[in-house]
């Protein structure tokens, strides 16, 4: 599997806002999604138990199954985003849809680590500023929202801009658009001269 994906450094792009707070996992991807170990095609499944009804039909109420939604990049949320179960199938679903980031008062610690390792942002903003992030998105679907990676700030429409935190390790990977594993391989060479120095240091002394 190929550790390159596209560098997230700013975009901007329209958000859209689904007002719930503990969204889990299983209501992201329900479980009967989960027999792919790939990646491609997730985001058809995305939310699919909100999106449609027993009988299969879209809700046309529902945020996603709008024009806003269809080509949405941020995904505004409420408290304890993505709850549940650890699956990882959860930020893949989100990024495979189209979003870059979403934005929530408060995350799962679980989901946060999955979505930073998969190139999907999560961008936890102070209370006060969500509700009005979260208010304005609701008001408006597809208004667009800046977000700043390298700067670290969202650019909330009006023109405000609002710093966020992340894991300097995962920004410095999502900058460069690589994973663990990518980075880890992007320093070969000094990999490599370090332990060719340890060899050296190793081998014994010739005595005369």
């Amino acid at each position: 599997m190929s550790t390159l994906r596209e560098p997230l450094t700013r975009f901007e792009g329209p958000a859209v806002a689904i007002d719930r707070d503990n969204i889990d996992t299983d209501q992201i991807i329900p479980a009967r999604f989960l027999k792919t170990t790939s990646r491609a095609g997730l985001g058809a499944h995305l939310f699919a138990d909100w999106r449609a009804g027993a009988d299969g039909a879209p809700r046309p109420g529902f945020i996603l199954n709008t024009p806003p939604g269809a080509g949405a990049r941020v995904l505004v949320a409420g408290w304890n985003f993505g709850c549940g179960s650890s699956r990882e199938h959860a930020p893949w679903a989100l990024a495979d849809f189209g979003f870059r980031a979403v934005v929530a008062a408060s995350f799962a610690d679980i989901f946060k680590q999955n979505a930073l390792k998969n190139g999907l942002l999560p961008i936890a903003l102070p209370a006060a500023t969500h509700r009005a992030l979260l208010a304005r998105v609701l008001a408006s679907p597809g208004v667009p929202v800046a977000v700043d990676l390298a700067r670290q700030v969202v650019t909330l429409p009006g023109g405000d801009e609002a710093p966020f935190d992340v894991d300097p390790f995962s920004r410095e990977c999502l900058l460069a658009g690589v994973d663990e594993i990518g980075w880890v391989l992007s320093r070969a060479d000094a990999i490599s001269r370090f332990e060719a120095d340890q060899v050296g240091r190793s081998r014994p002394r010739s005595q005369n």
